[in-house]
């Protein structure tokens, strides 16, 4: 078929044939959402129906939705959690999936502070490369010429270990980069990078930065989009520059490298890239050398047309400091993904932050909304939910995410709450409101209440020498720092002023509160430098009921006002803030090593 046989696509006319392509099959996913929704549960059922999870519930074969919906019940991870760890102990047989589960992916930690394990099978990687696949044909209908430069985009890996049956589990964005798909991904002139393969896949996190970083000044002009997974990650990278900058002009001006990357694939793949450029150094050392960093990527990488990092959700605390740091440049947020599944795409990516919207692929996994009410207790085993199909969600609506995988999750609660936006076909569209019951989050790092309530807990047992206690407390996750880092507010209840923890007690109260985080947190600290150390403000007495004072002249009950235990309103932050006594930072770093699972 012709290029031009797409004039008329909703989606708009292709670059190419091959973005053709792309744009008529998600034309044709959303158009017969419905049909394709019910094709994928019978897949599903049909291949894993002899499966030891399926076969509890006496489908007899049945593949469709209603017998589906009648038997088998809503679940979580933790009602998952014995047969998972099952599989990790080794065992082969077909407990969740028909298919042998080849990795697990590992996913944001529990309450309990493990990491989950998201079961995955080798043709998912297909499915996620499939997603990929449409991103850059959607992108080229509003952004023209991609095709003639290239992508400064800052990927990593991260640690991966391996459970005691002998599988990997590592984080999914870490099995695609190491995957064949990924290392041997076919030339495409609209989706070329800046940095080698080598630079991406260094485990040492300086390392793979200072050489994509290098390489992405070396190509300074080619550069036409800029980008990491999350907006924390691109801040990062800023930053980054800003600390390293001397050097890394000095290796432009020599045309040499930095001793410190001494990996030797790393090493080999940038002798084809470095030499000697004193004038590109002299143009480094000129913009880098000022205080004044505002526009600082539009300055160094002048073509740049817009930047390409997840900015929904809690990310969306980042928005001000990119605007700064990019003079404005509009924000991408291509695709929605997880570890248990990928879920759709952004039709509309140069859309405002705070208006992007996801379209489900309905041919990713079987999707069902369970209608979120947040004021209610949640699920009971005695009034079982109503879940809605895809096409039935209903608009400007907030649902929880329940998937069923080819891995094998069945009615899984993903934990994402969304909105109900609009439709493309029959397809929605859903805002990404929040995670269920996070508070905190910087990174990839997610802490809920009772996360944050048990580490309060453990840190303020070492006042008790002191007879001091924590009469309250709030925190917020301050992004204004490089890194962000968790800001703990307390009011202390100081029985004895002659006896009042010292110092030094206060900080190590900070490092007690990172040992009780969990291990997503721990590693963003000791591993990746993601997140900087925690910080506790002391307040004077009295503060919270200042909030309270507060919160009922804006209309809250008296009878049912409860302290927020996040806070992100700027007016109370700053009431807070006004209220400070003593600033506490963690002295050092908590314990993290790479799980070894038992």
């Amino acid at each position: 078929m012709a290029v031009d046989s797409l004039l008329s696509s909703p989606l708009g006319p292709p670059a190419c044939e091959n973005d053709a392509k792309a744009l008529r099959f998600i034309e044709e996913m959303t158009r017969n959402a419905d049909l394709v929704q019910e094709k994928v549960l019978a897949e599903i059922l049909s291949r894993n129906a002899a499966t030891e999870y399926l076969q509890r519930f006496k489908l007899n074969g049945a593949t469709d939705r209603e017998t589906y919906k009648s038997r088998v019940p809503v679940v979580k991870y933790e009602d998952l959690q014995p047969e998972i760890q099952r599989i990790a102990n080794g065992d082969r047989s077909a407990i969740l999936s028909a298919h042998p589960i080849s990795e697990f992916l590992t996913s944001s930690g529990t309450s309990a502070g493990e990491r989950k394990l998201m079961p995955t099978i080798k043709e998912e990687l297909d499915r996620r490369q499939k997603l990929y696949s449409l991103l850059m044909p959607v992108m080229n209908l509003y952004v023209p010429g991609l095709d003639k430069g290239k992508g400064l985009y800052f990927l990593f890996v991260k640690s991966e270990t391996k459970t005691p049956g002998g599988l990997l589990a590592r984080p999914v964005l870490t099995s695609y980069y190491k995957s064949e798909h990924f290392k041997t991904r076919p030339y495409d002139p609209y989706n070329v990078y800046t940095s080698p393969n080598e630079a991406i896949l260094c485990a040492d996190s300086f390392q793979s930065m200072y050489t994509q970083m290098l390489c992405g000044l070396y190509e300074r002009e080619q550069v036409l989009r800029l980008g990491a997974v999350f907006a924390s990650g691109l801040i990062r990278a800023i930053r980054f520059l800003q600390l390293n900058w001397p050097q890394l002009a000095h290796d432009i001006r020599t045309g040499s490298l930095n001793p410190k990357v001494s990996d030797p694939s790393v090493r080999e793949s940038m002798t084809r890239i470095v030499k000697p450029d004193p004038e590109l150094a002299d143009f480094v050392t000129n913009q880098c050398s000022t205080d004044k960093w505002e526009g600082i990527i539009t300055k160094i990488w002048p073509n740049t047309k817009y930047l390409d990092v997840i900015v929904t959700g809690a990310m969306a605390q980042y928005i001000p400091t990119l605007e700064y740091y990019s003079g404005g440049l509009p924000m991408a947020c291509t695709m929605y993904a997880s570890s248990e599944c990928y879920f759709g795409l952004n039709l509309n990516p140069m859309c405002k932050p705070s208006e992007v919207s996801y379209t489900i692929m309905p041919n990713m996994a079987y999707f069902e909304f369970l209608p979120h009410e947040p004021n209610s207790a949640g699920l009971t085993r005695d009034s079982p939910p109503r879940l809605v199909d895809l096409v039935d969600v209903e608009l400007g609506k907030e649902y929880e995410l329940v998937i069923t995988t080819y891995a094998g999750l069945c009615r899984y609660r993903v934990g994402d709450i969304l909105r109900v936006t609009g439709f493309h076909n029959s397809a929605p569209q859903f805002h990404f409101v929040r995670r269920k019951n996070v508070l905190l989050s910087i990174d990839s790092d997610k802490t809920d209440e009772s996360e944050l309530q048990k580490a309060v807990e453990n840190a303020s047992q070492l006042l008790r020498g002191f007879n001091t206690s924590v009469v309250e407390y709030t925190s917020y996750a301050d992004t204004k720092t490089i890194p962000g880092h968790y800001v703990i507010y307390w009011e202390l209840l100081v029985k004895d002023s002659a006896n009042s923890p010292s110092d030094e007690v206060l900080e190590q109260c900070c490092l007690a509160m990172e040992e009780s985080l969990n291990s997503v947190y721990r590693q963003g600290r000791v591993a990746d430098n993601s997140i900087g150390p925690l910080e506790i403000r002391v307040v004077k007495s009295g503060t919270f009921e200042e909030l309270m004072d507060y919160a009922i002249t804006r209309g809250a009950s008296i009878n049912q006002y409860k302290v927020p235990r996040c806070v992100s309103f700027t007016p109370i932050t700053e009431l807070l803030d006004s209220r400070v006594v003593s600033a506490h930072f963690s002295p050092s770093l908590p314990h993290w090593t790479p799980e070894r699972r038992r």
